[in-house]
C-alpha cells in the first residue's frame, strides 16, 4: 500500500514538472500560433496541478509549512472528524437495527451443529475437552463438600423410621435362624464356663454359704445343720456343676421339648418387639444420640479425595473420550436435531443472546473506534489516511494537471480564432 502511495505520488508530481517544464520550453516559441496556444496549455495545466497539490496538501498539513488559514483540516477537525466517523458507524453502517436484521437472517443452530459434527472427532477437540474434565475434578474442594454431605448424610438418616425397618430386622433373623446361633453360642459359652474346676468350687461355695445363712427353727434347722455336716464345697459344686451341664445339654439338643419351647418363647417374644412402642422409642432415642456424635468428616474427605483420583485417572484412558463422552455428545445431538421445537427453541435463545449482547454494549463501537484513533498521533493519522486514500489523491492532481493542460488548450485556442 505504501508502494503504491508512493508510485501514484511521484506520477502526479512529474506531471506537475512536465507542465512547468513544457511552459518554460514553450516561453521561446511564444510569437507563433502553436507555441501560444501550447504554452496556454502547459500553463493552465500548471496552474491547475499547483491548485490541486495545494488542496490536497491543505487536507493534511499546511503547504509549505505556511499557517495559511483553512489548511492542515485532518489535524484542526481532528475531533469533529472522529465524532462523525462514529457517529456515521452507530447511526447510519452499524444500527442496532441492521445488525438484528442481519441476525434474524443467520441460522445459528444449523451453524452450530455443523461445526460440533465437524469438529468433535479431532483429536484437539477431544484433547481439550479432556484437560476440562481433569481441570474441574482437580478445582473440587473436598473440604467444602465434605461438610455438605456430613449435613445430608446425617439429615437422611434422622429421617430414617425404625418402625419400618427394625420388623424386617426380626423377620430376617427368624428366617435365617440367627435367634437359634445366638441361643447356640450362648449355651456354649455357658457350658465351657460350667466345666471350669474353678466354677465347680465358686458354686460350692456359694451353696454351701446360703445353706448356712438360712434361718430355721426347730427340727428344720437341726435338718440343716445335719445336711452341712455331710456335705462340702466340692460336692455341692459337683452336683450343681453337673445339673447345669445336663441342663445345658439338654437345650442344645435340637429335638430337646424343652429346647422347642424356649424358641417358640423367643419367636413370640421377637414378634411382640414389632408393636411395642417403647421399643420404638427407645430405638430412636439412641438413632438420634449414634448419629449426634459420629463425626464423619475426616473419613468423607479421604473418599472424596480418592474418587477424585481414580476419576482423574480414569478420565486419562486412552478410550474415555470415544467410549463415554462421544457417544453422549453424538445421541444428544441426533436427539436435538429430530425435535424441530427443541432446535427452534434453541435458536431463539441463541438469537435472543446475541441481540441482548449487541443493545448492551452497541455504544461501545463506537467507543472502541474512538479509542483506537485517540491513541494515533496527528502524524500517524495523517500517514493512515494518506496510505489507504493517497492514491487517489494524488491523481486528483494529475487530473488536475491533465484536464488543466487540455482545458488552457481549448481556451487559448478560442482566443486565437476569435
Amino acid at each position: 500500500m505504501l508502494k503504491q502511495k508512493n508510485k501514484s505520488q511521484h506520477l502526479a508530481t512529474i506531471s506537475l514538472a512536465v507542465m512547468a517544464i513544457g511552459f518554460l520550453i514553450t516561453m521561446p516559441i511564444r510569437d507563433s500560433l502553436w507555441g501560444i496556444i501550447l504554452q496556454g496549455g502547459f500553463e493552465a495545466g500548471l496552474v491547475g496541478g499547483l491548485a490541486d497539490w495545494f488542496a490536497v496538501t491543505a487536507l493534511f498539513r499546511h503547504p509549505l509549512g505556511i499557517p495559511i488559514p483553512h489548511t492542515a483540516l485532518l489535524p484542526k477537525n481532528r475531533k469533529r472528524i472522529i465524532a462523525g466517523i462514529i457517529s456515521m458507524l452507530e447511526n447510519d453502517w452499524l444500527t442496532k437495527e441492521s445488525i438484528r436484521k442481519k441476525i434474524d437472517t443467520l441460522n445459528f443452530s444449523e451453524k452450530l451443529f455443523s461445526i460440533i459434527d465437524k469438529e468433535i472427532h479431532s483429536k484437539a477437540i477431544q484433547k481439550n475437552f479432556i484437560n476440562l474434565i481433569q481441570h474441574l475434578i482437580h478445582t473440587i474442594d473436598t473440604k467444602k463438600i465434605a461438610p455438605v454431605i456430613e449435613k445430608e448424610l446425617k439429615s437422611q438418616l434422622y429421617k430414617l423410621d425404625t418402625k419400618n425397618y427394625l420388623p424386617l430386622i426380626i423377620d430376617q433373623v427368624m428366617e435365617r435362624k440367627y435367634d437359634e446361633k445366638t441361643l447356640d453360642i450362648i449355651l456354649k459359652e455357658v457350658y465351657e464356663w460350667a466345666e471350669k474346676d474353678s466354677t465347680k468350687y465358686k458354686l460350692g461355695g456359694l451353696a454351701v454359704d446360703a445353706v448356712e445363712n438360712i434361718k430355721a427353727d426347730g427340727f428344720m434347722q437341726f435338718a440343716l445343720k445335719s445336711f452341712s455336716n455331710l456335705v462340702n464345697e466340692e460336692k455341692l459344686g459337683n452336683i450343681i456343676q453337673s445339673l447345669i451341664l445336663k441342663g445345658v445339654d439338654s437345650f442344645r439338643d435340637p429335638y430337646n421339648p424343652n429346647r422347642k419351647t424356649l424358641m417358640i418363647h423367643i419367636h413370640n417374644k421377637l414378634e411382640s418387639v414389632k408393636n411395642d412402642e417403647k421399643v420404638y422409642e427407645e430405638l430412636n432415642h439412641l438413632k438420634t444420640q449414634l448419629i449426634g456424635k459420629w463425626e464423619p468428616q475426616e473419613q468423607i474427605i479421604s473418599l472424596l479425595n480418592n474418587l477424585k483420583q481414580k476419576a482423574h485417572d480414569f478420565v486419562e484412558e486412552a478410550n474415555f473420550f470415544n467410549h463415554y463422552i462421544l457417544p453422549i455428545i453424538i445421541d444428544g445431538l441426533e436427539n436435538l436435531k429430530a425435535t424441530p421445537e427443541k432446535v427452534n427453541s434453541l435458536e431463539t435463545w441463541i438469537k435472543q443472546q446475541i441481540t441482548s449482547f449487541v443493545d448492551k454494549n452497541h455504544t461501545k463501537i463506537g467507543k472502541l473506534v474512538e479509542e483506537n484513533l485517540e491513541r494515533l498521533d496527528d502524524k500517524t493519522l495523517i500517514t493512515m489516511v494518506e496510505t489507504n486514500v493517497g492514491k487517489d489523491l494524488q491523481w486528483i492532481r494529475v487530473n488536475g494537471a491533465v484536464c488543466g493542460f487540455l482545458i488552457g488548450l481549448v481556451l487559448v485556442g478560442i482566443k486565437a480564432l476569435l
